[in-house]
């Protein structure tokens, strides 16, 4: 970033790339005007001039700090807030914190670029969110109620009996804050049901009674599934 930089003269203001007592006087090459016209044929064009960089006056003692340009690099830090709502890509504008305008001019704007860090719980989807939430399998065969996370603390859904693996919940309105004020993104919960992996000998002997219990029924599902699957086996 580029701050204003010169000292302050009798003559000169900060910022304008002079010395203390420095004067100024009219560039001799473009006479004040701060361009050079040459001539190519019928054809004549304006150029910055080379000698005074358009400034149309020269400086008998530059400062040697900014070498005359008016501007010395440094680094600062500024407070931006960061609105509700917004991803990655999105601009802010900082008036007046960008590089120093040359010789004393305003300065320009800061424009800073977000980069949204991916979520350890949540998927963004636009306003809306994807959690997945592990569940057992004796909860989605009997039923229950259960905690979600969202952006504000837990809320609680109820599943029904008998829920499949993947089946999606949605908590309307707490999913992320519209950045141009159109309420809220929804919250979507996809259950995710374990299975057991180290089963006691209790728990084995009960499920097995539980699958003589079956009968060897099939699901309505798989049911569904070897039926149309039925040629491929013959």
């Amino acid at each position: 970033m580029y701050a204003a930089g010169g000292a302050v003269g009798a003559l000169i203001g900060a910022g304008s790339g002079a010395e203390a007592g420095a004067r100024a006087r009219t560039c001799p090459t473009c006479g004040g005007r701060g361009q050079v016209v040459t001539s190519r044929g019928i054809f004549s064009i304006a150029q910055t001039c080379p000698s005074c960089q358009g400034a149309g006056r020269t400086l008998d003692k530059p400062c040697k700090s900014c070498h005359g340009t008016g501007r010395r690099e440094r680094t600062s830090k500024i407070n931006l807030r960061i609105p509700a709502g917004v991803d990655s890509g999105s601009r802010l504008r900082s008036s007046g914190n960008g590089e120093a305008g040359a010789r004393g001019g305003p300065p320009g704007d800061l424009y800073v670029v977000l980069h949204v860090q991916p979520h350890e719980i949540f998927q963004r989807d636009g306003d809306d969110l994807l959690c997945e939430v592990p569940v057992s399998f004796v909860q989605a065969a009997l039923g229950a109620e259960i905690e979600v996370p969202t952006l504000n603390g837990t809320a609680a859904i109820k599943i029904p009996s008998g829920t499949q693996p993947g089946t999606m919940f949605r908590l309307k309105g707490k999913g992320v804050k519209n950045i141009q004020g159109y309420g809220h993104g929804d919250l979507h919960v996809r259950l995710n049901v374990e299975v057991p992996s180290a089963l006691t000998p209790a728990q084995k002997a009960k499920l097995q009674e539980f699958a003589s219990l079956c009968d060897g029924k099939e699901s309505p599902a798989s049911r569904s599934f070897f039926e149309k699957a039925k040629h491929l086996f013959k």
